[in-house]
């Protein structure tokens, strides 16, 4: 079904963007520290929902807890397995303010968690309750941009479900602020460099220690200041940035060493959907096969259409009855 995207643009709501991002990182940094560590880092995600983003289930001593950012009612919500709820609401939030009332609110129902204060993967980070630069919260441009993430996410969710070998689920990674699936063909990798800022090279080196094709969409940075969609491959094989990959408008980035999807591509596009499905596609194709998978054993077939054909199979039995 060919969908709305919204418009994004980093020049307009860059200060939103880096205000959530910070935001994230403080509600990701609780759920680190109170989740048993999953291979790739893979406890510490966020998730996309309907109305924002979640922890999903956390536990906290005798209580399990949830936070959830709302940009529809624009708040920070903390829920118990005792029936507690609060919020915080986003408007006028500095990361200093979100740090201290999210501590305190969690306090407050008797969950402590004690976070590392200081943003990682950031260069010249600020600890979080010294931040007061940060506490730009513009409601349209956070709508726009969940909305963003929840079209991103469908697609992803159907390029996921094309593959049968080992693969991440589609989870938010608040380090970078990127919405990411990954592909892995079984085999090991070569020994990361790390060197990511204000990360422990050990975390990096066991992310990346299986051979992955990971995707993901991001709404950009200073550095990279528009929205994309990326692709890469770790190791990356030989050929590979020479690789023909659609549509037309993506291109290989030397210096990210991935390839490029200008967010502005999909959003315009007659069917957006098909567009950033065959940039998904075409680049893991290229991946896998100059790095030669078994793809035969890791791939499994479309079942879409099995699923249309059941569905009318049921609709003619409740007619008929």
């Amino acid at each position: 079904m060919k969908t709305t995207w919204p418009k994004l643009s980093f020049k307009e709501a860059q200060k939103t963007y880096e205000t959530i991002h910070l935001w994230t990182h403080i509600v990701g940094k609780i759920r680190l520290v109170k989740t048993p560590w999953i291979n790739h880092s893979w406890h510490v995600t966020l998730y996309v929902t309907p109305s924002g983003f979640t922890t999903s289930d956390i536990v906290g001593g005798e209580k399990h807890f949830q936070l959830d950012f709302d940009f529809i009612r624009h708040q920070l919500q903390l829920k118990t397995s005792a029936g507690e709820t609060s919020s915080i609401d986003l408007k006028k939030l500095s990361v200093a303010g979100c740090y201290k009332q999210l501590l305190e609110a969690l306090q407050q129902v008797g969950i402590r968690a004690d976070i590392y204060p200081v943003p990682n993967e950031l260069e010249n980070p600020i600890p979080f309750y010294e931040d007061e630069t940060h506490g730009t919260y513009n409601p349209d441009h956070a709508t726009a941009l969940h909305q963003a993430f929840l079209r991103a996410h469908d697609v992803f969710t159907r390029f996921r479900a094309g593959f049968s070998g080992k693969c991440s689920p589609v989870h938010l990674f608040w380090g970078g602020f990127d919405l990411a699936v990954s592909r892995f063909s079984g085999r090991d990798a070569p020994r990361h460099p790390g060197g990511v800022p204000h990360l422990p090279d050990w975390v990096a080196q066991e992310a990346y220690s299986k051979e992955v094709c990971s995707c993901g969409f991001w709404p950009g940075s200073e550095a990279f200041p528009a929205a994309a969609f990326y692709s890469y491959m770790y190791p990356e094989p030989e050929g590979y940035k020479d690789a023909r990959i659609k549509p037309d408008q993506a291109y290989y980035h030397p210096e990210l060493r991935e390839f490029i999807l200008p967010y502005d591509a999909v959003q315009e596009a007659a069917d957006p959907e098909a567009v950033l499905m065959d940039f998904l596609r075409s680049t893991y194709e290229a991946a896998a096969n100059l790095a030669r998978w078994d793809r035969k054993a890791l791939e499994q077939e479309d079942f879409s259409n099995r699923r249309k054909t059941g569905r009318k199979a049921y609709k003619q039995v409740d007619k008929d009855q």
